[in-house]
């Protein structure tokens, strides 16, 4: 018996009431093909075209005719709050870490290296655990792209990586260019 399934997203303005939802974190609502359980225990297969980013409130309209809500599940946070929340979301930006902004607050996932440089900029940092619904790119849309700054763990790790998922459709300008001398000895290297 196969699994009813979906083979596109439906965004969260042109989904009919639903029928179940599924809880998935910020990281799961990054998917193309994956076996999804809802909350009532039905599993369902979804297999997109390309990966995406898929927003609290968008869903699935299985084979079998069962819509399926997404919810943000509860996850491990950083609650961020200080004088100068501006100050401290620029510092969070500025490493490209995924970031719920609120009046009061911001939100964070949890990282030992982002928790004690937001402390050293005098943030009152504490963990939480709830819904994270971070701010999408800067087109509207999509993720921002991430910097690793330690491992599961939260061991911090020598190299920065982007994470760049096929959800955008912008450009990127990386400079790879190098000095005259780097390029003179990759040339005798050959």
């Amino acid at each position: 018996m196969s699994l009813p399934h979906s083979h596109h997203l439906t965004r969260a303005a042109e989904l009919p009431a639903a029928t179940d939802q599924c809880l998935l974190t910020y990281d799961a609502r990054f998917l193309r093909r994956k076996r999804l359980e809802t909350v009532t225990g039905a599993a369902f297969m979804i297999d997109l075209a390309q990966t995406v980013s898929v927003d609290q409130g968008d869903g699935f309209i299985l084979s079998d005719g069962s819509v399926i809500a997404v919810e943000a599940a509860a996850e491990a946070l950083l609650q961020v709050r200080g004088a100068d929340l501006v100050r401290l979301a620029w510092h969070i930006g500025n490493r490209h870490t995924p970031c719920q902004i609120e009046t009061d607050r911001l939100l964070i996932q949890r990282d030992r290296v982002m928790r004690d440089m937001l402390a050293l900029l005098g943030a009152e940092v504490i963990e939480v655990t709830e819904p994270f619904t971070p701010e999408g790119g800067a087109y509207g849309h999509g993720r921002t792209h991430g910097h690793s700054h330690g491992d599961a763990q939260g061991n911090p790790v020598a190299e920065h990586t982007h994470a760049h998922g096929d959800s955008h459709d912008h450009d990127h300008d990386h400079d790879h260019t190098h000095g005259e001398d780097d390029h003179h000895r990759h040339a005798h290297e050959h």
